[in-house]
């Protein structure tokens, strides 16, 4: 929305703010000025000049030699190429030397011309910044005002500030120069009245019903149709202040009745239309105007040249014939102004807004009275925009208002009203606020107080504001036309989680740990979808949000994988295949109220982490992740986390197996033999719902679980003084023996003596049996006290052998 500074002030004689202090007022006000431009810089500087003489360049002949008079006699010649330079007696406008001509960056100084000097430069409307137009000088009527005078100071118009205002939807009494000065006197407390229309200089005789008759067959989306008639009027040119009020605000001037319509537009904010009275084309009632819906198919010319196929969803003006405007949007071509109109049908409705929406969308049709229409205008004003539009054209073209006017129109609904309470009013804003205050500003606004005592008032709200509807909303008008900085700050009491809390140490470790494992933490909404719950295997969502922002985001999660392979998914998209990556928050599990908890949802953190892509290679090929990268993630995050060296995974048993993990890869993760989480590679169906692809290992951690686990803490040993003695132990044992098993049953049997025990190889095949495997262990052995001989540790070793081929029937290899 483009807004004049220049214009509101002209609305609101007592305005003394500048136009910065107006745009900063709008803007803390909710009226946001998002640009300001100067229209017409330059002629603040430049003169109103009269013409003396003009004689043909000596040596060029597309030239001229014009002699004019700056004022008080002062003479001066400049070179002019212009065809139009006016006759002797002539106003032009003059830019002297040393004037700078923003719309074209030049700055005028003396210049010889073909060997003739210059004094200056005769402008024109482009070089002035005032239009595109530049064929020729501008040449000013005869006696706009005395040679030497200020062009700014001559025609005010052509000097004015432009405000970009960036209106919010529910604000369409901003989208008229009326509402932004109603809005500008009650920010700065002023006594505004609201202007009324003049009377029209002429009047005709008759009425106007007898030159139309208006029929609304569509009451729902045409509530009132109003039209009035002006005749005798001379199409012609609009006077220079109206055609530089409409350049300012970016609207073509077309001709003096076309721009009324405009500028008044402009000015109410509500948009109307002009009808060739004598092109409305009879039907069985001659001159009729009929409001209807389109018939499917119906055929309608705008005024923009393009064909329109209508639907039956549009809503149509009609004459005898047919469509002649698509109502709300745009005019049609066959009933537009023309230099040989004498006659003018002026019509001002109020149209539904959703109606107005979806014509505008399906015809690709966004004009200044759509954009109107469908934020909603004022149903109130429909007679004075009328008056106003008459009075107008009758100053302008020459015409004559015919008397009296049309208005069909359903009978008006109530007027909205509202009970504001100081007490509420003192409440939300948290400050206290002098009720006499708050019902001044709310009259200056337009409001009507109809019954009011101390504390409670009844206000009746007006209908150019249809964004008030409730008591908050008369708040609201009170705190932003106040000022929020008239509002204290004060911070609200908050009770933060104690960092101390047992979910807070072990969220923080966990966090670390993921760190130091070399991922990168991802921060996931606590809000998912079903649809994500569901592709996941993951427990029925218990917590519904009654107002989700959208359908991605329905429910609380119960599970934290959803938000990573969403995140994994939008990487890979991106072309980003590797991705190592956790997150730590809580889920919500259903509650029952024999829980103690009334029926709240169950909040368990969880750690709960993804690796996808291939592992990282030096001086071999790259492999995909594995199951076994899960494992060595999941024990070392465990060990990070708790200091324990007893976590462990076991194999998950079929009717304990998470759904959204693969049936040979899952497993379950221990802490002192108790169940603690799951990891393993994804189930295919899940990589195929989430549209992965590659493969993926997930390790899932029940942090709750372990927040009653104290880190242990960390114990440094000496550097030992005495030599280790290793031995290899390679056995062969059935595919159903974990190797973990076999490790622990060395470890036990070995006893202090083995300070390490590590795996080294797996074999299978060649002379291995089937359903066997090679196993290969290396121990070894130190004492802190004394160097072990060889019998010592053949005697340790031997026992570690006897009692693993008794345990697991394994047998040694050779």
């Amino acid at each position: 929305m483009k807004a004049s500074y220049r214009w509101i002030q002209t609305l609101v004689p007592g305005l003394k703010a500048s136009p910065a202090e107006l745009a900063a007022r709008f803007t803390a006000a909710g009226l946001e000025v998002e640009g300001v431009h100067a229209y017409g810089a330059a002629c603040a500087s430049c003169l109103v000049v009269e013409v003396v003489s003009q004689r043909p360049h000596p040596t060029k002949s597309a030239l001229n030699l014009v002699t004019v008079d700056r004022g008080a006699g002062s003479l001066l010649e400049v070179v002019c190429g212009a065809p139009n330079v006016p006759a002797k007696g002539g106003l032009v406008v003059l830019a002297p030397l040393g004037v700078h001509l923003p719309a074209k960056g030049v700055t005028i100084e003396r210049r010889t011309i073909a060997g003739v000097a210059s004094e200056g430069m005769l402008c024109s409307e482009s070089e002035l910044g005032l239009t595109d137009q530049g064929d020729g000088i501008l040449v000013l009527p005869a006696g706009l005002a005395k040679a030497g005078t200020l062009l700014k100071d001559a025609l005010p118009e052509t000097c004015d500030t432009v405000y970009e205002i960036g209106l919010t939807p529910n604000r369409p009494d901003g989208l008229g120069h009326i509402g932004l000065a109603r809005e500008a006197a009650a920010l700065h407390a002023l006594a505004w009245k609201r202007p009324e229309p003049a009377a029209p200089l002429r009047m005709a005789t008759g009425n106007v019903e007898s030159l139309a008759r208006v029929t609304v067959e569509d009451a729902e989306r045409c509530p009132h149709y109003g039209a009035s008639a002006v005749v005798d009027v001379t199409i012609g040119p609009s006077p220079l202040w109206l055609r530089y009020r409409l350049a300012a605000l970016g609207l073509r001037s077309i001709s003096n009745v076309v721009d009324v319509t405009n500028l008044v537009l402009l000015e109410y904010g509500h948009p109307m239309h002009a009808f060739d009275l004598d092109r409305v084309r009879p039907g069985p009632d001659p001159r009729s105007i009929v409001v209807r819906r389109a018939r499917e198919g119906e055929a309608l010319k705008t005024l923009d040249g393009a064909d329109h196929t209508l639907v039956a969803d549009d809503l149509v003006i009609a004459d005898g014939e047919g469509a002649v405007a698509l109502a709300g949007v745009m005019g049609g071509a066959s009933s537009e102004i023309t230099a040989g109109t004498r006659r003018v049908l002026l019509e001002c409705a109020y149209f539904e807004s959703r109606g107005i929406r979806r014509a505008s969308r399906r015809h690709a049709l966004h004009t200044d009275s759509s954009h109107r229409f469908e934020r909603g205008v004022d149903p109130g004003d429909v007679s004075e925009v009328l008056a106003r539009a008459s009075s107008l054209i009758t100053e302008l073209a020459g015409g004559a208002a015919v008397p009296g006017a049309i208005h069909a129109k359903a009978p008006p609904p109530p007027p909205v009203m509202t009970t504001l309470r100081s007490h509420r009013l003192d409440a939300v804003l948290g400050v206290a606020v002098p009720f006499s205050e708050a019902l001044a500003i709310l009259t200056r606004l337009g409001c009507r107080v109809q019954a009011q005592n101390p504390t409670t008032a009844e206000v009746v709200v007006p209908t150019h504001r249809p964004d008030i509807t409730r008591e908050i909303d008369l708040i609201e008008e009170v705190a932003r036309v106040r000022g929020m900085d008239a509002i204290p700050a004060v911070l609200p009491r908050v009770r933060p989680s104690r960092e101390d809390a047992p979910r807070e140490r072990i969220s923080r470790r966990a966090r670390a740990a993921g760190v130091e494992l070399g991922l990168s933490e991802a921060v996931t909404y606590s809000f998912v979808s079903r649809a994500a719950l569901e592709k996941v295997g993951a427990p029925p969502p218990t917590v519904v949000l009654q107002n989700p922002l959208s359908v991605e985001q329905e429910v609380m999660r119960t599970s934290l994988l959803p938000g990573l392979l969403e995140a994994l998914s939008h990487a890979r998209r991106h072309g980003e295949r590797d991705v190592r990556t956790f997150t730590v928050g809580s889920i919500f599990l259903g509650g029952s109220p024999e829980g103690g908890g009334g029926g709240l949802p169950q909040e368990p953190v969880y750690f709960t982490a993804i690796l996808a892509g291939e592992r990282a290679a030096y001086l071999s090929k790259p492999e995909p992740v594995d199951v076994w990268d899960a494992k060595g993630l999941a024990l070392g995050f465990l060990r990070r986390v708790t200091g324990l060296r007893t976590a462990a995974v076991v194999p998950a048993r079929a009717d304990h197996r998470p759904a959204h993990l693969h049936p040979r890869g899952a497993a379950v993760v221990t802490v002192l033999g108790n169940p603690v989480g799951s990891m393993g590679p994804l189930h295919p169906d899940v990589l195929e719902r989430f549209d992965l692809g590659g493969s993926v290992v997930v390790v899932e951690i029940n942090l709750s679980l372990l927040g009653s686990l104290a880190p242990q803490p960390v114990r440094y040993a000496p550097i030992p003084r005495f030599p280790p003695s290793a031995r290899d132990l390679a056995i062969v044992v059935h595919d159903d023996v974990p190797a973990g098993d076999v490790e622990n049953a060395v470890r036990e049997v070995a006893g202090a003596l083995a300070t390490e025990v590590t795996l080294f190889d797996r074999f299978v095949g060649g002379a291995i049996p089937a359903d066997h495997r090679s196993l290969a262990f290396r121990i070894v052995y130190r004492a802190e006290t004394q160097t072990l001989t060889d019998a010592e540790v053949d005697v340790r070793h031997a026992k570690v052998v006897a009692a693993v081929s008794q345990r697991f029937g394994a047998t040694l290899r050779s």
